[in-house]
Formats: structure tokens, sequence, C-alpha cells
């Protein structure tokens, strides 16, 4: 056990189950998804009551594009409504909206919809919300490494003196810190391609608990088992 509690600066949070939630009520998977969405908002709040500056959320992720048309469409059409609605709701906690991944390649409406979010909640300083839109892991090194490629042929960078910080500065945003924790729900063993650069050294958790029904308890819970680990970072720790 650690000599002082651990804090979170940052939570990631790969949230997953929202179809079997809705199958095990009888529901189509898109009011599942619709639940999840609903969701968001309750952790957002709850994450900043922890005093946790950076919520990243995977949100939609590149292979999510081989589901059926219907259900990504719908997926879409939701992110738009979940701005529309939770806009104001992120004005008045403060959260500046951010987003990370292949953003260029979602529906020209979502994707202006989130563009005018981000833009609409720029300035605020309470916490910074990150939704994983179109985003892969593999995906997210691979852009990096076109984006250094190029920053060696205009003579930006030597490539003999690159690092791995210098790397991290051709991620998608590299203001952002490593997660400290990383929550996945439902009970799933797999981290799914998320923050593979990223979260090299990052705790996880596994909730049996489906997105919809992750509330501000269950974190609190991930957040209690987080604070008793030792986080050694390839060293050796403290007994």
């Amino acid at each position: 056990m650690s000599d002082k509690p651990q804090t979170v600066n940052h939570l990631a949070i790969i949230m997953d189950g929202n179809g079997r939630w809705a199958q095990s009520r009888g529901l189509e998977r898109t009011a599942g998804h619709r639940a999840g969405a609903d969701n968001v908002l309750e952790i957002m709040r709850a994450a900043k009551e922890f005093n946790i500056k950076y919520l990243t959320l995977y949100a939609f992720s590149t292979e999510n594009w081989k589901r059926p048309a219907a259900e990504v469409g719908a997926l879409m059409k939701l992110l738009q409504e979940f701005l529309f609605k939770q806009l104001p709701a992120m004005q008045k906690e403060n959260v500046r909206l951010n987003a990370i991944g292949r953003l260029n390649d979602l529906p020209e409406a979502a994707r202006l919809s989130l563009l005018g979010a981000m833009k609409a909640t720029e300035n605020n300083t309470g916490g910074v919300l990150t939704l994983a839109l179109n985003y892969g892991g593999r995906a997210e090194i691979v852009d990096a490494a076109k984006k250094l490629i190029q920053a060696v042929k205009n003579g930006k960078i030597d490539p003999e003196k690159l690092e791995e910080k210098s790397f991290g500065e051709f991620l998608y945003d590299p203001r952002l810190p490593d997660p400290d924790l990383v929550i996945r729900t439902s009970g799933e063993l797999r981290i799914s391609n998320f923050l593979l650069w990223e979260m090299a050294y990052s705790e996880l958790y596994i909730s049996d608990v489906m997105w919809p029904d992750f509330d501000r308890q269950e974190l609190a819970k991930a957040l209690e088992s987080y604070q008793n680990r030792n986080r050694r970072f390839g060293g050796v720790g403290k007994k």
C-alpha cells in the first residue's frame, strides 16, 4: 500500500456495455447508446467532484464503422444530440470539450457540431472532457509517424535525436497527460486499441457494471482501488 493516497489527474474510460444493457431489457441497442450518452454528464460531474482534471471517454473507435450502417448512423446522430443537449451543462461546469481521433472522417454534420462545441468551450478552465471519436491507438501512432516523417523532410527535426517525449509531440493532442487510471466497464478484459502509447504505465480497473449503470458510487470504488496501489513505473517502488 502506498504511503499516501494516489491522486488521479487524468482518468480514461472505455465505455462498454451499452448494447448488452439494452438487450437485457428487451430494448433496441440504440436505446443503450442513448442511456450511455446520458450517463456522460453524471460521470463528468463526479470526476470534477473527485478533483480529476482530465476525463477521456472512448466514444467511437475506428473499428466501430464495421457495425450495421443503421447503428452507426444512429450513433452519429446521437453525438450531435449529445453536444446540443449537454453544451449548456459543460458551460455551467466550466469544462472544456476536446476530441481526439481521425475527426476529418466523421460525417460533416457531426464534425461541425463537434467543432462548434469545442470552440464554444475553448476558454473554460474547470476541467477537460476529451471524446475519442473515430479513434484507434494504432491509427494514432501511424498518424504520428506520418507527421514525424514530414517534419524530418522539412528539416524541423533530426531523427537521430528523436526520443519518446519528442515523438509524443506528434500525437493527436500532446497537451493531454498520460492517463493515471483506465477504467473499462461491462467486465471485458481487453483495452480495445485505446490509448496504446499513452497508457503504457496506466493502472487498469475492470468494472462488471455496464456503462449506463456506471455511476458516482462505482467511480468511487475504482478510485479507492487506485489509491491503494503502488505505482512503480518499472522501478522497485515502496514496500
